[in-house]
């Protein structure tokens, strides 16, 4: 291998992107070829690991085409939940079965129709039959993976009416604590208060999930 060739090699392994021929050719004497240069080039890289590729008006190295498949990374992308969805699993969680008018109800605010699916794609809910009354409505339950995520042996271990009491995060407001009773010993996530701001809001909805869901918190 030349010198001149070895130049090329180095100036196009030291490059993130294609370089462009009029480049390279900038880095050889006038009477040297750039082809000749590329030629052997490919000729000395042909059956490696590593090919060199034209692509477009520039030249690269590039993963031999029968390997790409074998180098391919999968990396998991974080998603973030929006504050309905972690009102919802909280509300699911706290008050299942639990139907979709149940939550409406309880939030206040009618369900975006992506709520439940993000949470049935995280494995974190799941259905639980159907209500027998007119309509037959689907029940919602969490799932194993909500159990799994939040360190929970049990749904028994969730902090219970008295204890988010005790922890300043629900008052004693009657409305509040009828709605309670309904549910038996769990709670809603939005006071009738319609003037409650949304650093409560979003507070109250955490802690309800243990205070472990702070890197899967987005404002809407």
């Amino acid at each position: 291998m030349s010198s001149w060739t070895r130049l090329i090699e180095a100036v196009l392994f030291a490059s993130s992107e294609p370089v462009a021929e009029a480049d390279l050719a900038a880095r050889l004497p006038a009477d040297q070829s750039l082809l000749s240069v590329l030629d052997e080039l490919q000729s000395d890289y042909a059956g490696r690991g590593i090919v060199l590729q034209k692509l477009g008006k520039g030249w690269a190295f590039r993963t031999a085409p029968d390997l790409e498949a074998t180098l391919v990374i999968e990396q998991a992308i974080e998603k973030r939940l929006s504050r309905a969805a972690i009102e919802t699993l909280a509300i699911i969680a706290y008050h299942q079965p639990v139907t979709r008018a149940e939550i409406e109800e309880i939030r206040g605010v009618a369900l975006s129709r992506g709520t439940l699916d993000t949470l049935l794609e995280a494995g974190w809910i799941r259905p639980r039959g159907r209500r027998q009354v007119p309509g037959r409505p689907m029940q919602w339950a969490t799932a194993e993976g909500f159990l799994d995520h939040f360190a929970l042996t049990s749904l028994d271990e969730l902090p219970g009416l008295e204890e988010l009491k005790a922890a300043g995060l629900l008052d004693a407001r009657p409305a509040l604590a009828s709605y309670a009773n309904r549910a038996g010993d769990a709670t809603d996530l939005v006071d009738t208060d319609e003037d409650l701001d949304e650093e409560a809001l979003e507070r109250r909805a955490m802690e309800m999930l243990r205070g472990q869901e702070d890197d899967l918190f987005a404002e809407e």
